[in-house]
């Protein structure tokens, strides 16, 4: 079980931003965009919220109608907001994201420079008390594209290693927000060796092993950096949980009424750090492994019938209505 004495179960750090998702288009044939609160740190606390647990978001939006929206909208959830610094000089970052026809998403950041990345180590410091009473502290790599960024992640890191956090890593690879694809692979690996809980996506198995065959992909990385929990998503095709040597695989949902899958692995990735606030981080069996992904399997397909994320997440009651539906 989880420490006692530790007050906050989840603190996260990263983005928050909004995602122009498009939504119609007008009597002219110009494509409408709705503006939902987004960033994938975020998310995964808002879902976390959901099924009860207490969280706080550390992060920077700008002083202006979208970061008071950002501020308020994760606040409505149950968020602990009071590590958001808000930039008087900088303004919000936004994302556009196109559905292409294969499903996937292609997104256009407004980040040159955007106020998450603004976020500086003084800052950090100033909340380090959010960090010292989480049981899990939880980031992902778009916090360490810049280096002012970079030095307030690093900063909040040691805090979490110093005050025996559990920590969780989500690469999230965003091509368009990286130099290179070098500078890439050099921060995810770097994720790698501080977590404890790794989620990663078959692509970025591939992107960081170049192996087809993610099976092989995902040990190589369990066993280089000594990860003692790690989840692979494969997008439709479900998910696998990787635990002391053994692998579990669960078939994913295919849900009729998806529109749009932004926020389908922050889902997930929340469900997966719900039950390792249950069970620690050496409490699972092959029993369990299949309960956590088929739970989380069933939250990432209800998020991707509805637009956005942080502000829709499902109920622990939804998801199980919608297991009960399909068992």
């Amino acid at each position: 079980m989880m420490n006692e004495a530790k007050t906050i179960d989840v603190t996260a750090l990263g983005e928050l931003l909004i995602d122009f998702t498009q939504n119609g288009t007008s009597s002219q044939g110009n494509p409408l965009f709705e503006a939902n609160p987004g960033g994938a740190p975020c998310n995964v606390l808002a879902m976390l919220t959901k099924l009860g647990h207490k969280t706080s978001f550390i992060g920077k939006v700008g002083n202006d109608m979208f970061g008071r929206m950002l501020k308020d909208r994760s606040e409505s959830v149950g968020i602990d907001m009071t590590g958001l610094a808000m930039d008087n000089s900088v303004h919000t970052t936004l994302a556009f994201v196109q559905k292409l026809s294969n499903g996937d998403r292609d997104f256009s950041f407004y980040r040159k420079p955007g106020a998450d990345i603004m976020l500086t180590a003084e800052e950090v410091r100033a909340h380090k008390d959010l960090i010292e009473k989480a049981k899990i502290f939880h980031l992902g790599t778009l916090s360490m594209t810049d280096d002012v960024v970079e030095r307030a992640t690093k900063e909040a890191l040691t805090i979490a290693k110093e005050s025996g956090c559990i920590i969780s890593f989500d690469p999230n690879y965003r091509a368009p927000l990286w130099e290179n694809e070098e500078k890439a692979k050099e921060k995810m690996l770097f994720g790698l060796s501080m977590c404890d809980v790794l989620k990663i996506s078959d692509n970025e198995i591939t992107f960081l092993t170049g192996k087809e065959d993610l099976d092989a992909g995902m040990r190589q990385l369990i066993e280089q950096y000594e990860i003692p929990v790690a989840f692979a998503t494969l997008g439709p095709d479900g998910s696998r949980m990787y635990y002391k040597g053994e692998m579990v695989e669960v078939a994913g949902f295919r849900n009729p009424a998806t529109i749009e899958t932004t926020g389908a692995g922050d889902t997930f990735c929340a469900c997966a750090l719900h039950f390792v606030l249950q069970y620690g981080l050496d409490g699972f069996n092959t029993e369990r492994m299949r309960e956590l992904l088929t739970f989380a399997n069933a939250a990432a397909s209800v998020i991707t019938t509805r637009r956005g994320a942080l502000a829709v997440m499902p109920s622990k009651e939804e998801v199980e209505s919608f297991l009960a539906s399909r068992s």
